[in-house]
């Protein structure tokens, strides 16, 4: 039975993505895995490939890392570094399984497709990076399975191309991400009424993935109605692992859980809505007060009135109305004035 992923109506889905932080070792992955969902992840994500599927093992100078945080190795030798071996996928599946925790999954070559679905993956990432391999979205949306693609790099064509071949190849249920693919990435760079506009322009579930430590963009991308926000993760930065320095560790992704879900909250509906705090406080409010007398007859005069807390008398907005109007009895002061001691 096809397990949807958890999303929720009144907060973001969180999730975590493992990564490479693993430093190559299963009981580690599954280690940081438990931690995450410990913390507040609602799901986990790992990245199933190898060196050979991403690359070349070449020492070209097109396949040198001339930058950032992995500058001087080549391609190769960093995916090697990151990677999460197709072999380990039972037992992590398994595991999850077992601890009630959502693990899905970024494939990234076809046979990767393969290797989750006979551990049953239940829900696909397109990677940003993977955003123009039409191959690669044809086969996680033939599964049938949730399809949750990054769009970080891609053009509005580009994006629109990728969402129509999910479609076109069956994705029913489909979530478009926005992301800044820098690492870390600055808050500066960021777009984040994108959020909205996917969910507009594409009819679809829309989100953040952040490779930033800021929380503060996670939040604001709650308030936007962000439905899924993916952070990398890893239980301690000072490790040094490959993705380390933007990396959540637990106590911080337990805090974005709880920040965004109570942004999410609060959100609440379009339109104005009276809470029951708002109406038990309306006679709290200033109305009109008669603050002299009047004789049965006697025009009324705005110096004949105060507008002053309580809200027993009339709404100050219809004074205006009632004024040069005549007293239908006698009036005693200090009492709520109300339009039917007028005529």
């Amino acid at each position: 039975m096809q397990q949807a992923f958890p999303f929720f109506k009144d907060r973001p889905a969180v999730a975590a993505e493992l990564s490479g932080n693993h430093d190559g070792s299963l009981t580690r992955a599954l280690q940081l895995m438990q931690l995450a969902a410990d913390h507040g992840a609602d799901a986990v994500k790992i990245q199933t490939y190898t060196a050979d599927s991403l690359t070349l093992d070449c020492a070209l100078p097109e396949f040198y890392i001339s930058g950032g945080l992995w500058q001087g190795q080549t391609l190769y030798q960093l995916y090697q570094k990151a990677q999460t071996p197709p072999e380990w996928l039972p037992e992590l599946f398994a595991y999850a399984r077992a601890h009630g925790i959502y693990l899905f999954s970024s494939p990234f070559a076809l046979k990767d497709v393969e290797a989750l679905e006979k551990v049953d993956c239940p829900a696909y990432k397109i990677a940003s990076f993977e955003l123009v391999f039409e191959d690669l979205i044809k086969a996680c949306a033939q599964t049938g399975k949730p399809v949750i693609m990054s769009t970080g790099m891609g053009t509005f064509k580009e994006v629109a191309r990728a969402v129509e071949c999910a479609r076109r190849s069956g994705c029913r249920d489909l979530t478009l991400l926005y992301c800044v693919s820098q690492y870390p990435a600055d808050p500066q760079n960021f777009n984040l009424r994108t959020i909205p506009f996917f969910k507009e322009t594409f009819g679809c579930r829309a989100g953040l993935s952040s490779h930033s430590l800021n929380l503060s963009l996670d939040a604001a991308a709650a308030a936007l109605g962000a439905d899924l926000i993916e952070k990398h993760f890893i239980d301690e930065r000072s490790r040094g692992s490959v993705d380390a320095p933007f990396s959540l560790e637990p106590q911080e992704l337990r805090t974005l859980r709880e920040h965004t879900a109570v942004v999410g909250r609060a959100l609440g509906q379009c339109g104005v809505r009276l809470t029951e705090f708002d109406k038990s406080n309306r006679p709290a409010r200033r109305s009109v007060y008669l603050v002299h007398e009047l004789k049965q007859g006697e025009v009324l005069k705005k110096e004949h009135t105060a507008c002053v807390r309580p809200g027993m008398g009339l709404d100050p907005f219809l004074l205006d109305a009632l004024l040069g109007k005549r007293a239908v009895r006698d009036l005693t002061a200090p009492q709520p004035l109300k339009a039917s001691d007028f005529a």
